[in-house]
């Protein structure tokens, strides 16, 4: 046994196979070991796309993130979810990546762009956890993530997926070092998502105050090419503090018995609940045709 037996799930993913099992670790990853860092991994990956101009012009000229921030947002977990919850192959994701591909095919997008999109799902997760987490992932639980998001690309189309994690990682890397870099819309797309994230916790009058706060989980880079401000090393510090004491805190506390389902939240675009049809949305051909 690896871990304490309260840690019952890290310890069935350490006598899995992350080739063939590698569905069920992620799943067990995200839904019992570290559903909430997971989850904030996610938010922090789509986050960086933005830091590329290329992806954060498109999304300006769509218009969704100024008038629907919050369901581009409820979508994008909801489809990820999905996926995650009940395996790529299963009927609801099936239907969940034709959605997607759908809605992607409308637009130009670069495979390239595609492709580092898609690395964010692996190596954000990663990053976060070794940083944030009560333990840092496994060399296999992070095959498994690799394998996972590998057929991931592939129903989405995507080509050109590096074959082994060092591969891909490298190409994530020097993929930021060579297209982080600022634009307007970069800013724009960064702050109404950042607003977004902020009305999570604060009321709007409260933003000014959160802000430094959201930036000490950004990097340099990340931050110059948003051009937003850096915060204090006091506020770094700080935050840096409160979630060292939260991972310590996890490392005494049991995984979740019952799985944490993004699905099974409670979201405020589906307030009744939601079907896959629903998620998304598609240009007219007029204004796919000026995108």
């Amino acid at each position: 046994m690896l871990y304490p037996n309260w840690k019952k799930y890290s310890n069935v993913i350490s006598g899995l196979d992350p080739v063939k099992d590698h569905q069920q670790i992620v799943f067990l990853l995200a839904c019992h070991v570290f559903p909430w860092d997971i989850e904030r991994s996610l938010e922090l990956g789509f986050f960086r796309t933005f830091a590329i101009p290329s992806i954060s012009s498109l999304l300006a000229k769509t218009g969704e993130f100024k008038n629907r921030p919050q369901k581009r947002y409820d979508d994008t977990e909801l489809i990820m979810y999905e996926i995650m919850e009940n395996g790529y192959n299963s009927p609801r994701a099936k239907k969940a990546f034709k959605r997607l591909n759908a809605m992607h095919g409308a637009f130009n997008i670069s495979n390239e762009d595609f492709l580092y999109v898609l690395s964010t799902f692996v190596f954000v997760p990663i990053y976060w956890i070794k940083k944030y987490g009560w333990r840092c992932l496994t060399d296999l639980e992070k095959l498994a993530l690799f394998i996972f998001f590998q057929e991931v690309g592939k129903r989405m189309h995507i080509y050109n997926i590096p074959e082994s994690i060092e591969k891909f990682e490298s190409f994530h890397k020097k993929y930021e070092l060579q297209k982080f870099i600022y634009s307007e819309t970069n800013q724009e797309i960064g702050g109404y998502t950042r607003s977004l994230l902020l009305g999570f916790y604060l009321p709007r009058w409260m933003f000014p105050v959160g802000k430094p706060f959201i930036a000490s989980f950004l990097d340099e880079p990340l931050l110059n090419a948003m051009g937003f401000s850096f915060p204090s090393q006091f506020i770094r510090k700080f935050v840096g503090s409160c979630m060292n004491i939260r991972k310590y805190l996890c490392k005494l506390l049991p995984e979740k018995n019952s799985p944490h389902l993004g699905t099974a939240v409670k979201r405020p675009t589906y307030s009744d609940g939601y079907t896959l049809e629903e998620i998304g949305t598609f240009p007219n051909k007029n204004e796919t045709q000026n995108i």
